[in-house]
């Protein structure tokens, strides 16, 4: 069996989903490819794509709009029966897709992406498409153009939301509600202290186990309030908590927060890391956007999570959907995430009792039942 695991680089969520499957793949010997679909278009197309996604997600307006859009777009087209402007660009990339499925033999495609899905789905319309097709949903609801794309199977992040996708032209028979995947750093928990001496010594930097830490992640692109949550919550503690923040690939933010912050020696300022499941070893409260991903890369590590503004669309429904069911707090104002996390910390009660909806709603073993459902797709005649 050979499978090829595709994504987009439009944000680190979805291709941490795909590496997760790609991991649990490879973990068990079974020959797989994780790939970027843009890449094979060329680096022009490649950086195109993905600057034009961040350019439009740093003004939250713009998105909003878009998304908006997008939702109507979405409707009103697929009741016409007639493909979005989002499928025919996307079937531009049938040609090197195809042609690179075909000479690698791959008896199985999987994607967390929805540009890759509608290159998937014109290729199957075309008849160029043998292999069986699977789609992984990154975020807590259905966002727009899913219901346009044709692949065999859909996993979503939870039973809950089946109706919601069903209502989107989903059939309910390629529903798999298996959650999201997360790699393994994520799917094990280490004690507080044996994290920040790992972190110490790789990093190169001090977390004072004696204090209280703080972990501040804005997205693999660095959006959000960071600064602003930072000042108030030095105002506020002084040097009495860790803070550390993760800004991602945005090196302006990085910069700017070493300039504001260069006189705090409990301020740790990090760029991009692979280390985030350590880091989150060794906080006591995360705040973080709404990403689908990195909620749910949260809940599986079980620590307590207060919600920042979420970048408007899916990750708004995000929010809610964590929220709703004690999962997070989510707050946007500065001062109420504050409070949140004070009586994350101080009251054990309401601690517990969010740790414990993690528990209930979120799934560790998603990575697994994904496989096992490629295993026994791949052996349909």
């Amino acid at each position: 069996m050979r499978v090829l695991v595709i994504s987009c680089n439009t944000g680190e969520g979805h291709n941490a989903a795909g590496r997760a499957v790609y991991e649990n793949l490879t973990d068990r010997g079974i020959e797989a490819e994780f790939v970027n679909m843009m890449a094979l278009m060329g680096d022009k197309v490649d950086r195109a794509v993905s600057g034009t996604y961040v350019k439009s997600t740093r003004i939250p307006f713009v998105f909003h709009t878009i998304y908006r859009i997008g939702g109507a777009v979405s409707r009103l087209l697929y009741n016409m029966h007639v493909k979005s402007p989002v499928y025919l660009a996307n079937r531009k990339c049938c040609g090197k897709l195809g042609d690179y499925i075909e000479e690698k033999e791959f008896d199985v495609v999987v994607t967390p992406h929805l540009f890759c899905a509608e290159t998937l789905t014109a290729l199957k319309r075309s008849g160029r498409l043998r292999a069986k097709t699977m789609a992984i949903c990154t975020d807590y609801t259905s966002i727009p153009f899913w219901e346009e794309t044709e692949l065999d199977y859909y996993v979503i992040p939870h039973e809950d939301l089946c109706e919601e996708f069903i209502k989107k032209g989903i059939p309910k028979e390629k529903l798999l509600p298996y959650g999201i995947p997360v790699m393994k750093a994520f799917r094990t928990r280490m004690s507080r202290e044996k994290a920040c001496t790992i972190i110490n010594s790789r990093e190169n930097i001090h977390l004072d186990t004696r204090k209280r830490t703080y972990l501040v992640m804005s997205g693999s692109m660095g959006f959000g309030k960071v600064e602003l949550l930072t000042v108030n919550l030095i105002r506020y503690y002084g040097d009495r908590v860790n803070v550390v923040i993760i800004c991602g690939n945005n090196e302006k933010l990085r910069r700017r927060l070493n300039f504001l912050f260069s006189g705090h020696k409990n301020v740790i300022i990090c760029g991009f890391t692979k280390q985030v499941a350590l880091y989150m070893d060794a906080c006591d409260v995360l705040f973080t956007k709404p990403g689908g991903l990195s909620g749910t890369e949260a809940a599986v590590k079980n620590i307590p999570i207060v919600h920042t503004n979420p970048i408007p669309g899916c990750e708004t429904k995000n929010a809610e959907f964590f929220s709703q069911r004690g999962m997070s707090c989510s707050c946007t104002k500065i001062k109420e995430q504050l409070q949140a996390a004070r009586q994350l910390c101080r009251n054990e009660s309401a601690r517990n009792q969010m740790l414990e909806s993690q528990r209930t709603y979120i799934f560790p073993g998603t990575c697994d039942r994904i496989v096992e459902k490629i295993m026994e797709i791949s052996e349909v005649p």
